[in-house]
């Protein structure tokens, strides 16, 4: 058991991350586990993705799609408990934590009545605020939503310089990050994994294209063995 989960979603960066540099998961992943080839939720839209990954169900299940998690907050009662629920139950102390740029998910994925910490901003404030809070709070869990990516993928193009570019940025918001989990010594006992919920395809997404289709999933913490992802995964 640890007592940290963190993880990182970047939105829209599928598995682009193995076409730019990315020398902070490079570092941090070196001892871990690192697939590119996973297979996300289909649709490949984000309320479905991210609903999928924090419901641990399949999106005709969920029923949360991008027209309504604005507006309609998660069923507290739902038989789908969130990742979040599931902690709180068995952990009822437990501090949790959210920071989403795209704060539907904040709304209309994670139940509104659980007590999480919860932040929204752009990338590079949400980074600020994320390590601001680190400074002085421990979380059992930390669940961050990145969204500039797929903003430079829906602006210009997936796979072009400027979405690796962004990707390449954003590696850097999760070095610093990961280097506050050092800092406060907490890394020793932290399971610390990125992913992405799905990619994209010219300036879109929402298909069934291998560009939309697979992500990155990469963990490391003192149980993951070395190189331990290589097979078949689904998200």
């Amino acid at each position: 058991i640890y007592k940290h989960v963190v993880v990182l979603g970047v939105d829209g960066a599928g598995n682009f991350f193995s076409k730019t540099d990315t020398p902070n998961m490079d570092r941090i992943f070196a001892n871990g586990a690192t697939n590119y080839n996973v297979l996300t939720s289909i649709p490949t839209i984000s309320a479905e993705c991210w609903g999928s990954m924090l419901l641990g169900v399949t999106p005709e299940v969920h029923r949360r799609t991008n027209g309504i998690v604005s507006s309609i907050p998660y069923d507290t009662d739902s038989p789908f408990p969130s990742l979040f629920r599931e902690i709180r139950a068995a952990y009822p102390d437990a501090e949790l934590a959210s920071f989403c740029c795209w704060n539907p998910i904040n709304y209309g994925i994670i139940e509104n009545d659980l007590g999480v910490y919860e932040d929204t901003a752009g990338d590079d404030e949400l980074t600020d605020k994320i390590c601001a809070y680190l400074e002085d709070h421990d979380p059992a869990m930390l669940f961050v939503q990145f969204d500039w990516v797929d903003g430079a993928g829906h602006g210009h193009g997936y796979g072009t310089k400027e979405h690796l570019d962004r990707i390449t940025v954003t590696d850097g918001l999760i070095g610093r990050i990961h280097d506050m989990y050092v800092k406060r010594g907490f890394i020793d006992d932290t399971l610390f994994i990125v992913t992405a919920d799905h990619g994209g395809f010219g300036h879109s997404h929402g298909g069934i294209t291998e560009e939309e289709m697979r992500v990155m999933f990469a963990l490391r913490g003192r149980t993951v063995e070395k190189n331990g992802a290589a097979g078949d995964m689904q998200i």
